[in-house]
């Protein structure tokens, strides 16, 4: 099983999205910032390495959020999702598109099936900040 982080950054009621890029796995869909753990780090360790590569930003890693696992045809995967806190302003650093989308706004994107809960928790009311 490949360990996956992801940061779930929300600002003013909306969510910070990258799209995958061409060539990669599942290019083209949408998802919350991070990626693989490397051997030897804590899903923090890996967050904060993964922002700093992908958006030029250092992350204040919180509480974790969800966790699911998914069996693509080529691998299985073990995400855990973290609420996260950005010190800074993110940039695209690798080419991938990034935006910002509003709650009610993120079922009308496409997201990897391992994000499929994720998402409608975080559409749903009990899944805002306090």
């Amino acid at each position: 099983m490949i360990r996956v982080v992801a940061a779930v950054i929300e600002v003013d009621d909306e969510f910070l999205v990258t799209r995958r890029p061409q060539g990669s796995h599942l290019a083209g869909l949408w998802e919350f910032p991070g990626g693989k753990v490397d051997a030897g780090e804590t899903h923090a360790q890996a967050l904060v390495r993964e922002l700093r590569e992908e958006l030029g930003v250092e992350v204040e890693v919180g509480t974790l959020l969800f966790e699911s696992s998914h069996a693509y045809a080529d691998r299985t995967i073990g995400l855990s999702f973290y609420r996260c806190r950005l010190q800074g302003r993110p940039r695209p650093l690798l080419g991938q598109q990034m935006r910002w989308v509003a709650r009610l706004d993120l079922g009308g994107l496409d997201f990897p099936p391992a994000d499929d809960d994720l998402v409608k928790r975080l559409i749903g009311a009990d899944a805002r900040q306090p």
